[in-house]
């Protein structure tokens, strides 16, 4: 992973979040232009990674294959009908378009 300042990163990526906020163990961190230095953990903001550097030997084709259930028809029908007893389309919008400004009488 290297970091917008420069600073490389080698080691295990425990967790990121949804920010891009990654958490890597058994960490080698060498800073621009200084010698590397050894971690048990670090934590990095999401904001200031440049980009993660990945291994040639992982598989990302098998991993990235998105098998997550899809939601059943009656589920998705209930949710676009606009709630309890609704009549479909978007709730909530007002009433017609509104009379301007006004003439000031």
């Amino acid at each position: 992973m290297q970091c917008g300042v420069g600073t490389i990163l080698h080691g295990t990526i425990t967790s990121v979040s949804p920010q891009m906020n990654t958490s890597l163990r058994t960490v080698k961190m060498t800073p621009k232009g200084r010698d590397p230095i050894g971690l048990d953990t670090i934590n990095i903001r999401g904001s200031t990674i440049r980009y993660y550097i990945l291994p040639d030997s992982l598989p990302l084709d098998t991993l990235l294959i998105d098998d997550t259930p899809k939601p059943k028809n009656k589920a998705r029908k209930e949710a676009d009908r606009g709630g309890r007893g609704g009549r479909g389309g978007p709730r909530g919008r007002g009433r017609g378009r509104g009379r301007g400004r006004g003439r000031g009488f």
